[in-house]
């Protein structure tokens, strides 16, 4: 089972219609699909090629009832706090960043991640996805010794140890891949990272 997961496109429609080109069962939109908000509908328009397979996220450019909103237009689905099974994995997602320096539309207090993401804690096995990296790894940093992760999302997967935990949001760390404990863990970007699930 393979799930396409991609974040950060940023109106970046050529490197969207080639994701939609790739072959795979589920494809995930980890947030900021667009830049403040701007081009939601042409940003829904390509990602309904792949119509009822294609989960997105909320990153901290958009608000949850944004991208709610183009999902209900364009037959996607909304994947922002929730979760679902393919096979026997939980695939489980959530949208928004910890606090920027920009004030976005998409952002909560770390306490408020801690909350949502306490609802996926006894998934297992579990492929997490969020737009935020955890704090302090090679998934959150800027520059060298400069992060700008969640400590929620950091906190978390130390103590749920997910297999697997994918993210986008820092675009600096694109590509990078590092393991947390078990966890095995992913900043995606927009090139996107083709997970496979027995």
């Amino acid at each position: 089972m393979k799930l396409l997961v991609f974040s950060d496109i940023h109106n970046d429609w050529d490197a969207l219609a080639r994701l939609m080109r790739v072959e795979a069962d589920y494809y995930i939109a980890a947030g900021d699909q667009v830049t403040w908000s701007k081009g939601l509908d042409r940003c829904g328009s390509i990602l309904q090629a792949r119509g009822e397979r294609v989960y997105v996220l909320p990153g901290n450019h958009e608000s949850a009832g944004q991208v709610a909103g183009m999902c209900a237009r364009y037959g996607l689905h909304d994947f922002h706090g929730r979760h679902f099974q393919a096979g026997r994995w939980h695939v489980a997602g959530l949208g928004y960043s910890n606090p920027t320096p920009f004030n976005t539309p998409g952002e909560y207090s770390e306490p408020r991640l801690a909350e949502r993401l306490d609802r996926f804690a006894d998934l297992r096995p579990l492929a997490l996805i969020c737009h935020a990296p955890p704090y302090g790894t090679a998934l959150d940093q800027l520059r060298p010794g400069v992060h700008a992760g969640s400590t929620a999302v950091r906190d978390f997967i130390a103590a749920r140890q997910p297999e697997y935990f994918l993210c986008g949001h820092i675009h600096e760390a694109e590509g990078a891949s590092i393991s947390i404990g078990r966890t095995r863990a992913r900043n995606v970007g927009k090139a996107g990272y083709l997970l496979e699930l027995d």
